[in-house]
């Protein structure tokens, strides 16, 4: 016979239980943006002799991948993953693994981003999220050297972002992250706060400002091909 001080402690335990799982499911809920976009890209022919190298990242990564492209060709097959798919983003998991399986190759180079969207999600749980998101890119890249791209400065900030001071938050979060992976950084922020002529507007840049990145870029993929 089960006791009322029992029915109660076993009501208590279901209703924390419940608030867990709510809050669980409220932090890996996506908060999508009004536009939202993937953008992927592939060699129109593999030279299976080469190495693969991946970018992954948003518009500012889509901008200068071609620069990337033209710089390792014959080199490297050069793929790109971009998306408006944020930290925080449970999507960001899925649409990674499934373009890895549809492409179908070994990485050996890993340099990513995904820093400019999302903002509807707050610095902490940006924060939380990015050591899933490095599982996540070594579980498609078994073995690939990562290579991790600080978020870019704005020229103008906006509500509820970017903003320069967010972006610096993510930044020093994110650095955090790279120190205790041992992944390799370059550093983007650093390069474009130095040119402010470069901006096409509040956020991206000139043709010249992204391919200025996309040597930086070269630079930091180019030691680790073999």
């Amino acid at each position: 016979m089960i006791r009322r001080h029992d029915m109660l402690w076993v009501a208590i335990g279901l209703s924390a239980l419940l608030c867990v799982s709510a809050c669980v499911q409220a932090q890996s809920a996506s908060r999508p943006e009004v536009t939202e976009w993937t953008w992927e890209v592939r060699p129109d022919q593999v030279d299976q002799k080469l190495p693969n190298v991946l970018l992954v990242g948003d518009s500012i990564t889509r901008n200068y991948f071609p620069e990337v492209q033209q710089e390792l060709k014959g080199r490297a097959n050069v793929y790109l993953f971009a998306a408006s798919t944020s930290l925080g983003d449970p999507r960001l998991d899925r649409q990674l693994k499934d373009f890895a399986a549809l492409e179908g190759v070994t990485f050996n180079v890993v340099h990513f981003n995904n820093g400019m969207h999302g903002w509807a999600y707050s610095e902490k749980e940006y924060a939380a999220s990015f050591p899933g998101y490095v599982a996540t890119l070594r579980q498609i890249a078994v073995g690939a050297h990562l290579i991790w791209a600080s978020t870019t400065p704005v020229k103008k900030a906006s509500t509820p972002g970017p903003s320069n001071e967010r972006i610096e938050a993510r930044n020093a979060e994110a650095l955090q992250v790279m120190t205790h992976e041992s992944i390799a950084v370059d550093d983007q922020y650093g390069l474009m706060v130095r040119h402010p002529g470069f901006y096409m507007d509040d956020v991206h840049f000139k043709p010249e400002g992204s391919s200025l990145q996309g040597k930086q870029v070269v630079g930091a993929i180019e030691k680790y091909l073999k």
